[in-house]
């Protein structure tokens, strides 16, 4: 994002960019990624937060930009929270034990975050809820492997593909979808293990391409609301879930510079 320039984020920050992930699905140079870390694939650097990457944090602290643990390995998780002076944000990651892919957070990553000040804002994606989800999938790929095979040659990125069969074979996506309830329960974990003051939504609606039954959109979010009250939360945690948390992290950000 910064092409290892720190003067690009004073660029960004005056442009309005308050937050920064650290890394994608791809590492950077300073910064390995879950993905690369789990499996073992990134080679140039060793994992976690170069001695740049520390400084890139740092900076971050300074400046009252918001650091997101969202996509990074777990080394480089541990780094930031050895570095970091301010409030962390998990942008959009759900609990491990609940379904356990490289995307989650472990309980004590969730601890940390708590620990720290920070909010983990819950994905919604069906591979990070549901942990059959992904066996689903395969299984689908394997019964349209010719026409995946000939995307794949055309070079079209994963979610591009995800999203042409999603439409093109509607019924079956649809019948792969999580119950709502799934969603529920990755927040009543969160909520169990550190308290209600340090979770939050974080849809990934731009990122993904199956989300559980019924939430299609934030014109859904009403659901979640009506969710959250059979499950026996107060319209004062409710209010904290749906974005007063994250507000609380944004601004103990912006106070700190």
């Amino acid at each position: 994002m910064i092409e290892d320039n720190l003067d690009y984020l004073d660029s960004f920050y005056r442009r309005g960019v308050r937050y920064m992930t650290l890394s994608w699905n791809n590492s950077t140079s300073w910064s390995t990624s879950a993905m690369d870390e789990s499996q073992q694939r990134f080679k140039v650097t060793p994992y976690g937060l170069t001695d740049f990457g520390k400084t890139v944090v740092k900076k971050m602290n300074r400046m009252g930009m918001m650091i997101d643990v969202s996509h990074i390995g777990e080394k480089t998780f541990w780094d930031v929270m050895a570095t970091t002076s301010t409030p962390v944000l998990a942008s959009h990651s759900s609990v491990y034990a609940l379904c356990p892919v490289f995307r989650n957070l472990k309980d004590d990553q969730i601890k940390a975050i708590a620990k720290n000040g920070g909010v983990v804002q819950v994905n919604f994606f069906s591979g990070f809820l549901d942990s059959n989800y992904m066996h689903n999938l395969n299984a689908f790929i394997k019964r349209h492997l010719s026409e995946h095979d000939s995307l794949a040659v055309l070079k079209k990125p994963e979610y591009m593909i995800g999203d042409y069969f999603s439409k093109k074979y509607r019924e079956e996506f649809e019948a792969m979808r999580p119950p709502l309830s799934l969603l529920f329960d990755h927040i009543d974990y969160i909520v169990k293990l550190v308290g209600v003051d340090f979770v939050g939504l974080g849809s990934d609606f731009d990122g993904i391409d199956s989300a559980p039954l019924g939430l299609d959109g934030v014109q859904d979010y009403p659901k979640i609301t009506e969710g959250l009250l059979k499950r026996g939360y107060s319209e004062k945690d409710i209010r904290k879930i749906l974005g007063e948390n994250f507000l609380r992290v944004f601004k103990a950000n912006d106070n700190y510079h």
